[in-house]
């Protein structure tokens, strides 16, 4: 049996990319998103939210290029530098100072959990947990996470995992950086699925779309389709529309959110899945069915 959840990214980023996140719901394949709690368009993303009853929310914790949501001096060592209210600008930096354990996870914890309760608080049912730029690959961040995600009820979190096939990476170099930041994931996925094993925690048996972020077409979007394993995966994507207020956002996504829209309320892509007995959940589906995988 294969099983698919399509989770979009960066709900509340942009007007735009939370129209387009709702169409690719209502026109498409999306069955789940997370949305940032301190996102420009948080307050839309809510009411949209609440008004598309289909769609599973999750929090889209970020602990890097964004803002917290407690103050400055809850959380310094989260934070860019002295007297800056923001975090770390690039995933690198952060991996630095995760490498030199420089965060102190008292404040990982404080922080995520105040995330997920602002979702909690709007009445968002948060379903499960993912990071910005995947930062929760670092053991240093996995922990405080799912003890702040246990604290506050939520049963399930990404595997950021990806099986790859190298013959896509080398034809599209691009995707070399990307490739190897997952490579580091997979050195480390038993002690993640142990770590989220022992929190009580639910996690898919994997995700793909990871290392095509930004580069993701329709040739490989189906190979990524037609080599789906058995087990239950989660396609990570990142629809949206390259408008001006996106052009205002700091983020290397722009054209490829129209891009990633077109894919996701295709008809040839849900054929495709109909074709290969790929059933369609969403993170709601896979919290109440219990199922560990």
């Amino acid at each position: 049996m294969r099983r698919l959840i399509i989770n979009a990214d960066d709900f509340g980023l942009t007007s735009g990319v939370n129209r387009a996140i709702v169409e690719a719901v209502e026109r498409g394949l999306v069955t789940s998103a997370t949305l940032m709690a301190q996102g420009r368009r948080f307050d839309e993303a809510v009411r949209l939210a609440k008004a598309t009853p289909r769609l599973a929310v999750g929090c889209h914790i970020v602990l890097v290029d964004g803002f917290p949501v407690l103050s400055p001096p809850e959380i310094p060592s989260l934070l860019k530098g002295d007297n800056e209210p923001t975090f770390c600008d690039t995933a690198s930096s952060f991996a630095l100072r995760t490498l030199y354990r420089s965060l102190d996870p008292r404040h990982i914890e404080a922080e995520a959990a105040a995330q997920i309760r602002k979702l909690q608080d709007v009445g968002i049912a948060v379903t499960h947990v993912d990071t910005h730029k995947h930062t929760h690959i670092h053991p240093q961040v996995l922990g405080p996470l799912l003890r702040a995600a246990s604290s506050c009820g939520v049963k399930a979190i990404r595997n950021p995992d990806e099986p790859i096939a190298m013959a896509q990476v080398v034809q599209r170099p691009r995707l070399w950086k990307r490739f190897v930041e997952v490579k580091i994931m997979h050195m480390v996925a038993r002690r993640f699925r142990q770590s989220v094993s022992e929190a009580g925690m639910l996690t898919p048996d994997g995700s793909i779309g990871i290392v095509a972020t930004g580069a993701l077409d329709d040739r490989l979007l189906r190979s990524l389709l037609e080599d789906l394993p058995e087990g239950t995966w989660e396609l990570v994507c990142h629809p949206g529309y390259d408008d001006a207020e996106l052009q205002s956002v700091r983020t290397r996504l722009r054209e490829s959110r129209t891009n990633e829209l077109r894919l996701l309320t295709s008809a040839s892509i849900r054929d495709l899945l109909r074709d290969r007995q790929i059933e369609l959940i969403s993170y709601r589906d896979f919290v109440r069915s219990g199922q560990l995988s």
